[in-house]
């Protein structure tokens, strides 16, 4: 047996990709781009190697792929040859495939138990190092911490933003904490990630009830210590999609129509609601009218959207700010924005009306098939039952989380949101095929 096969390197693989994916400004801030460059190119070396020898083993093939996940990366990729700027397109196709293939790898190559697994082990060690980080940072060096590289040209360090900085040192002082991602939405993110995994493997018993309400807690800690709005929303609409699912469960078929028939009010009736009271909404989740800049730069991407509404500008994913018109697109307290802050319009402006719908249609099926495994088919075996039936919820809750987080990032189309896509996709395609 190769040590590719060896269950405990398959373990630690999946992690040090989940790690990565998730915590890629830890190594960059940490090791620099240099030694960031060095992981990532022993985790692709890995995933192509996994990749082939499952194809050869039978465990996918080119027709099972979705169609609609291939279509996107197709357009992404001859994008290029209309793109305003190609040799930022070839760049950042080349970030986007690297993502693609990785993912690709994991989700042909492990089933849904070793997945949540693996995230679990990531998610947690995030979590961990997050708030040790954090607490060193207020005990012992008492003031905000920069990265240990960091790109950019700094005249004083009293005139820094704070977006630069890896740590703010706020984490006695109530304000928001960064972690060892250095981004607070994105710590808030990866708490929300591990509030559904952890949430799942206690619910099915995959820890013992100590280990899975301590990590709970932990993972609600740094939801509460990131007091993120959008994550607040998402908690919201993760909770409603979960009732709904264990009420169908419990119906059986008959009884579905009455569950879709709520679903459809309360979605009718949050529409309403926020469209009404938006302005108090926006004060309890602690945000400003302008959605803390957000509509400026929407209304800036937009407006170069309209310009090239059919086809985009061109694919890049994140932006390349040395080069038009990223370099004077869109600020935000003092530092140059590398995206939307919304993954929608991001792919309007970058792949036009034909990329939003092809990847609407990526996101649709995917969802589609995350809820069919979750209502109709979850994996139970005899004596796991309540083990897999657990373990379904997984697709779907993702494809939520991710989807509400896509309104106000754009990581959705980035690093560790496009890897998911790439596995919710395949491994919701492939069924209970290529479980290596």
């Amino acid at each position: 047996m190769s040590f590719l096969d060896a269950p405990r390197f398959r373990a630690a693989f999946i992690a040090l990709v989940f790690f990565t994916l998730f915590a890629g400004d830890a190594w960059r801030y940490a090791i620099s781009w240099v030694g960031f460059g060095v992981v990532v190119v022993a985790i692709l070396a890995v995933s192509v190697v996994l990749l082939v020898r499952a194809y050869r083993s039978g465990a996918w093939t080119w027709p099972e792929l979705p169609i609609p996940l291939v279509v996107f990366l197709g357009l992404a990729t001859v994008s290029v040859a209309w793109s305003f700027y190609p040799g930022a397109t070839a760049l950042g196709l080349i970030a986007t495939w690297l993502a693609v293939i990785i993912g690709a790898s994991i989700a042909v190559n492990y089933d849904w138990a070793r997945i949540l697994r693996g995230l679990s082990t990531a998610l947690r060690v995030i979590l961990g190092l997050s708030l040790l980080f954090e607490l060193v940072v207020s005990l012992f060096v008492r003031r905000p911490l920069l990265p240990f590289f960091t790109l950019a040209d700094i005249d004083s360090y009293e005139t820094i933003p704070k977006l630069l900085y890896w740590s703010r040192d706020l984490l006695f002082e109530g304000g928001k904490i960064q972690g060892i991602v250095g981004n607070s939405s994105l710590l808030a993110m990866v708490s929300l990630v591990a509030l559904i995994v952890f949430g799942i493997q206690l619910a099915g018993r995959h820890v013992s009830r100590v280990a899975g309400i301590v990590w709970i807690a932990g993972a609600i800690g740094g939801i509460l210590l990131t007091r993120s709005a959008t994550i607040t929303v998402a908690l919201v609409v993760l909770a409603i999609v979960t009732i709904a699912i264990l009420a169908i469960r419990r119906l059986g078929r008959g009884g579905r129509a009455g569950v879709y028939a709520a679903l459809l009010g309360l979605v009718v009736a949050g529409i309403i609601a926020v469209v009404a009271a938006r302005e108090p909404l926006l004060a309890v989740l602690g945000k400003s009218s302008d959605l803390t800049g957000r509509l400026d730069i929407w209304s800036a991407v937009i407006h170069l959207a309209e310009q090239r509404p059919a086809v985009g500008w061109g694919w890049v994913s994140w932006w390349i700010p040395w080069i038009p018109p990223f370099d004077t697109l869109a600020f935000e307290s003092g530092v140059r924005q590398l995206h939307a802050h919304n993954a929608w319009l991001d792919i309007w402006f970058q792949l036009g009306v034909v990329g939003v719908v092809v990847f609407g249609a990526v996101m649709l099926t995917t969802a589609l098939r995350s809820w069919q495994l979750a209502v109709d088919r979850p994996q139970v075996a005899p004596g796991v039952s309540e083990r897999y039936t657990a373990l379904s919820l997984l697709p779907i809750l993702l494809v939520v989380a991710l989807l509400v987080q896509s309104v106000a990032e754009s990581r959705l189309l980035v690093e560790y949101g496009l890897a998911l896509v790439v596995i919710l996709a395949m491994r919701t395609k492939l069924g209970t095929r290529a479980t290596g």
